[in-house]
């Protein structure tokens, strides 16, 4: 893709410097969400989008813009960023504040502001609106992780003994093959990463490691697909479980096997649960079973009760069943409520949420817009003629789009970008202890 900041724009975008009062020399706007699917947006992913700002432009670029809007059909400022350019070196001359990345906030919460420092380049705030406003996908993305992360909480805090060791792998990313790009499960994936540790999305692990300073961002475990399985015939079902266990079973591991490929029930009856049960158990290894169809709770609720029958559990502190040797994960088809519906199941039928994790693929990464949280930016203050005004809309078709006015008042605003340079950056450990505690 191209990595012309010019170009990262709307096309009507390069003919509003046309369009201002005359006298114009300050423009300043503000991101918020305004409502949506979610009470509560957590703040998060800004750090890449400002290294993206960081980087500033140069004289191909601005050559390049202008060459591309001369034939799209749209005047382009040319004196304009030639001038960021003489005078500015190429840096971006605005000022960006935001709230602390990991932050928990109601909806219409200001999230960020931006407002030009060079009174010449008034027209530069909304230009760059395309490319900030995309701040909407790792922030919704670590909101709806967050909200199942809340649910998970609930049901260990209910009925496990170690809920706070135990949350931060309950909720795996499987969502690289359905998200819409590679940059999309880099970013997507990286934004899940603020509330949990497991991942098999290796583009976000990446992304998080290398924008928000992190030795390891996430961990996965060795695991079975359907080909592994498959490609041994449905006649050596058991010795593609065995042969899992001889490459990964080791004292104290984990690893995954999808075990539904012909028939669930007769893999953890008969296979697990007899042929291959001592074989497990000798191991001590933790074996996790993965059905990958059918209605999740009553799937789940089943296989629990089955390896309870043949491996046996341990009662906890709290009064609730704990599965010796073997675990579950259920990543087919869920989402917060499937989730809640899952755990509300086993605890109904005296099992703990110690028993299950999830996977959560198309439902974290990609079912989502920037309507789910309603994403915006709005001008909400300019100055003309040396004059301050408020700026806002208030459509009379509909009042939920009503902007605010003036500039923001709001102590959590700190500034993180001025001048073409990232002055505030956060760690993923500080975005991680920020979001934990609005769990609190």
């Amino acid at each position: 893709m191209n990595q012309n900041l010019l170009l990262m724009t709307d096309s009507y975008k390069a003919s509003h410097w046309l369009q201002y009062p005359e006298g114009t020399t300050k423009i300043y706007s503000y991101i918020e969400s305004r409502g949506g699917k979610y009470p509560e947006t957590l703040f998060f992913g800004l750090q890449y989008l400002l290294r993206i700002l960081e980087k500033g432009i140069n004289e191909e670029d601005v050559w390049e813009a202008d060459a591309f809007f001369e034939v799209h059909g749209v005047p382009f400022n040319l004196d304009g960023f030639l001038y960021i350019m003489n005078e500015h070196d190429g840096k971006l001359p605005v000022e960006i504040k935001a709230i602390a990345e990991g932050s928990v906030v109601p909806a219409h919460t200001p999230l960020l502001t931006i407002e030009n420092t060079d009174p010449s380049c008034y027209w530069l705030t909304c230009y760059l609106e395309t490319m900030l406003l995309r701040v909407w996908y790792p922030t919704t993305v670590a909101t709806r992780s967050w909200y199942a992360k809340k649910i998970i909480k609930t049901y260990l805090d209910q009925t496990a003994d170690d809920s706070e060791a135990e949350l931060p792998s309950k909720l795996h990313d499987f969502g690289a093959r359905g998200a819409s790009s590679h940059e999309s499960a880099a970013i997507g994936g990286m934004a899940h990463l603020v509330n949990f540790t497991g991942s098999d999305t290796v583009e976000g692990v990446i992304l998080a490691n290398k924008v928000y300073k992190c030795d390891m961002a996430a961990f996965s475990i060795p695991a079975a697909e359907h080909s592994t399985i498959t490609a041994w015939g449905k006649e050596n079902e058991v010795e593609a479980y065995r042969n899992m266990l001889k490459q990964f079973a080791k004292p104290n591991s984990l690893m995954a096997v999808v075990s539904d490929s012909y028939d669930i029930y007769n893999a953890v009856e008969n296979i697990w649960g007899e042929e291959l049960r001592q074989e497990v158990v000798d191991s001590g290894a933790t074996i996790v079973i993965r059905p990958d169809s059918g209605h999740p709770p009553e799937i789940v609720s089943k296989v629990v009760k089955i390896l309870d029958e043949k491996f046996g559990s341990t009662e906890n502190s709290r009064g609730y069943r704990v599965l010796d040797n073997v675990r579950v994960i259920q990543g087919d088809g869920v989402d917060l409520d499937m989730i809640h519906e899952i755990l509300d199941k086993l605890k109904n039928e005296g099992y703990s949420a110690s028993n299950i994790a999830f996977g959560m693929g198309g439902y974290l990464l990609q079912k989502l817009n920037r309507d789910t949280q309603k994403f915006a930016m709005k001008c909400s203050y300019a100055k003309v003629n040396g004059k301050g005004r408020d700026v806002f809309k208030e459509p009379v078709t509909d009042k939920g789009k009503t902007s605010k006015r003036g500039r923001i008042n709001n102590s959590l605003l700190e500034t993180v970008f001025l001048d073409g340079e990232i002055v505030k950056e956060y760690t993923l450990d500080q975005v991680r202890e920020k979001a934990a505690r609005a769990l609190e």
